[in-house]
């Protein structure tokens, strides 16, 4: 079976668009070769990508594309027109939209990957083009698709409950986690670190691209509520989104410039020594389809916080310290807890690990390749029912 990838979403240069869907359709691209042999992956990509195309599987085959499809008017147009015609060059069986949309008009068999739908449930927190954009052709893709893969439960409710279309055509399959996620136990690695980035032995990490529904300035005034409590500061490490300026705002009406430290995109080959260096991780986002971020924490041994919202307790399990997002006083409480609590950190530390090792890119993409299967014979099964 040919499969159909569209990769213009995937990039390789560091920044926040590496973040989220870049990294799922990498590690998809990573796992599914030795995951479903019988599946030949056909990437189409833009120039974007072609920094790290060497690293993947050789029997990954790529399409590249000349145009800039890392501009979203440019991949927009690219889906949508000339899409359909370079899935059929191909000789693709099946395509997959791997992030929210499909080419409309191709006439193959599809599979649509629904991260969340913030633009549905947050609609304010979105330029109104982008919002509208994103409604009309995920919609139409979830109407169009064989099948359509949630990386959660929650989201999987969130697509029941705003668009129509037939349950049994939903499937859920959780993301993984990439392997490196692991803990640092080196101390000369983790001084070293903490030396490069100026920061202290004990600290408090938030790691996400700074936009609205990640709910920093919540954070922000839960931290100030306990600056007196908690001597150690404040480390957000994550790029610039949209609609951030309320974040720097909010440090400078607190009068807490001197406790929060802004970290600039991490790396993702950094992420690890972040999330070991860290006393405990905290992300107390509004609304996740699926939260990586806590995820990698767990991994890496790091005692969470995080909210009681959306996807983030089917992530967490019993292994993170869950909170009302919305309750500034709640949010406070759960920080100096788990600062000032070693005894709980151990016990979440341990926790979180055995929770991470529930979730790896392999049975994603096993369960993935699944979901072409079936959608290949539900295709298959339709046809000769309208002959």
């Amino acid at each position: 079976m040919r499969v159909g990838i569209l990769g213009h979403l995937l990039t390789f240069a560091p920044g926040y668009r590496q973040a989220g869907v870049s990294r799922y359709i990498e590690f998809l691209l990573r796992a599914l070769p030795s995951a479903a042999p019988d599946i030949q992956p056909v990437v189409f990509s833009g120039p974007q990508a072609d920094g790290g195309v060497a690293e993947l599987p050789r029997n990954v085959q790529w399409r590249r594309s000349r145009l800039p499809t890392g501009r979203p008017e440019v991949r927009i147009l690219w889906e949508q027109l000339a899409g359909p015609v370079a899935l059929r060059r191909a000789g693709v069986d099946l395509v997959h939209g791997p992030v929210n949309v499909l080419p409309l008009a191709d006439g193959l068999p599809g599979v649509v990957t629904v991260h969340d739908l913030a633009f549905r449930v947050y609609p304010e927190q979105y330029p109104r083009a982008k919002q509208r954009y994103l409604d009309l052709l995920t919609g139409a893709s979830i109407r169009r698709a064989a099948r359509v893969i949630t990386v959660s439960e929650s989201t999987r409710r969130d697509v029941l409950r705003l668009y129509p279309v037939d349950p049994s055509r939903v499937v859920t399959v959780p993301n993984g986690v990439d392997p490196s996620m692991a803990p640092v136990t080196d101390p000369a690695r983790l001084r070293a670190f903490r030396e490069a980035r100026g920061l202290p032995d004990e600290f408090l990490l938030f790691v996400g691209t700074l936009q609205p529904r990640k709910n920093l300035t919540g954070l922000l005034r839960a931290y100030a509520a306990v600056r007196d409590r908690v001597a150690a500061p404040l480390v957000v490490a994550g790029g610039k989104g949209w609609m951030y300026e309320p974040i720097f705002a909010e440090v400078r009406a607190l009068g807490i410039e001197g406790r929060v430290i802004f970290a600039g995109y991490a790396d993702a080959a950094e992420l690890p020594l972040w999330y070991s260096a860290a006393t405990a991780f905290v992300y107390p986002s509004l609304y996740e389809g699926f939260g990586l971020p806590v995820l990698e924490a767990m991994a890496c041994g790091t005692p969470v916080i995080t909210s009681d919202t959306s996807s983030l307790p089917e992530v967490a399990g019993d292994a993170a310290l869950l909170v009302d997002p919305r309750d500034v006083d709640a949010l406070a409480a759960g920080i100096e807890r788990i600062m000032g609590d070693a005894p709980l950190r151990a016990t979440l530390r341990a926790r979180g690990l055995a929770r991470a090792r529930a979730f790896s890119w392999e049975r994603t993409a096993r369960e993935t390749a699944a979901v072409y299967r079936a959608a290949l014979g539900a295709d298959v099964v339709e046809e000769r029912s309208e002959a």
